[in-house]
């Protein structure tokens, strides 16, 4: 496949998935379609009686060849676009998936390559939810791998359209929701129950009064907040809440999580009242792999110019891609950031980026599998 054909193919299958979005464990049709992707171009496929997704895995494995990973989110969001609420692919997933298509079309038209590399193109539900990488990791799809690497489009005032970074570091995230329990009391007799407008104001005063090591970003705010209904002469006596949870580092957000559950407890003890957790979740922090860094600071040297790889990105975000280094400590793992002009924003419901991008996350993608394959398979 020429350059040109190879280019056109990359933007008319992004073009497909872009208007076929997607919700989290709803993406039969995209798995289906990268299905065949995979098949088309020799790989050995795997899909899930139980769930979305696929993998197919590329080359050939062996004793000294490492196991290299590489990962697609699939999902879009659900959201409002020009005053109608659809699937919308505004995270870059359709990008992303697109992108290592793209790879595996490159590394296929390179056939003295295939008996020396081993590759497994990943591609993942869910990530939207948080719980994708979870469901991937049950199924073992990581077991057997040395490397794992990631792309993700990044806003411009992050990354700069050309440019991209090695490591995005995001923070961690958690969500806890939760019931205040109580019975409704006449508005006249307040001695008779425990206004749960009371009991949660309180706890959204004193999660304000929560402070860790300032010089790690980290907050917590309630984001959800229902009580009382049609009638105002009820006290009510139950309220449900939802609180929000960041930080930048895993150990931070224990911290933070510990506080939290500590406000809830006390409360629970000074109201003299029922407190639920309904729902708590959350995913972490990045744990990136210095050598899993170095390769794609290279690749990105290699593939699109020294003076355009920036330095590792720090960002608020999150991505369940993170779960996988979590539960596999020893696998090699980063996540690029591929500067695209990307705007307003990741999960605007008309975000726009520069496709030309595209290319430039092949071209780094593919040089990273390269470099990575050249490193003799650590033996345990």
């Amino acid at each position: 496949m020429d350059a040109d054909s190879h280019r056109q193919k990359v933007f008319s299958t992004f073009e497909h998935l872009h208007a076929h979005p997607e919700l989290s464990w709803e993406e039969v049709k995209t798995t289906e379609f990268i299905k065949k992707q995979l098949e088309a171009s020799g790989c050995r496929v795997q899909t899930f009686s139980d769930c979305t997704g696929v993998i197919g895995d590329f080359g050939k494995a062996s004793d000294d060849v490492p196991v290299i990973g590489i990962r697609a989110d699939m999902d879009a969001l659900w959201q409002e676009v020009d005053g109608k609420l659809q699937a919308n692919h505004s995270c870059g997933h359709d990008a992303h998936m697109s992108i290592v298509l793209g790879v595996l079309w490159k590394l296929a038209a390179m056939p003295d390559l295939h008996n020396q590399i081993a590759v497994r193109f990943i591609f993942q539900p869910a990530e939207e939810v948080g719980t994708g990488a979870l469901k991937l990791i049950d199924h073992g799809v990581v077991d057997e791998l040395d490397y794992l690497f990631g792309i993700h489009l990044r806003p411009k005032e992050e990354t700069p359209n050309g440019y991209a970074t090695p490591a995005i570091i995001h923070g961690a995230t958690y969500a806890i929701e939760c019931e205040i329990l109580g019975d409704d009391a006449h508005g006249a007799r307040p001695h008779l129950t425990s206004n749960a407008i009371n009991i949660g104001t309180h706890i959204v005063n004193a999660l304000n009064t929560i402070h860790l090591d300032p010089t790690v970003p980290h907050s917590v705010k309630v984001t959800k907040f229902h009580s009382g209904g049609k009638n105002t002469n009820i006290i009510p006596g139950q309220a449900s809440l939802a609180i929000d949870l960041r930080a930048q580092t895993n150990k931070h957000m224990n911290l933070l999580k510990e506080k939290v559950y500590d406000v809830l407890t006390s409360t629970e003890q000074l109201f003299e009242s029922k407190i639920v957790i309904t729902n708590d979740y959350g995913i972490p922090a990045a744990e990136v792999n210095p050598i899993a860094e170095m390769i794609c600071k290279q690749a990105i040297e290699h593939a699109i110019g020294k003076e355009y790889a920036m330095p590792p990105l720090i960002t608020p975000g999150g991505d369940d891609f993170h779960f996988y280094t979590i539960k596999h400590p020893t696998l090699k793992a980063s996540m690029i950031g591929l500067g695209c002009d990307l705007q307003p924003g990741l999960h605007h419901p008309n975000m726009s980026f520069d496709k030309e991008a595209l290319l430039h996350g092949i071209d780094i993608l593919t040089e990273m599998i390269l470099l990575a394959s050249r490193n003799k398979k650590v033996k345990n």
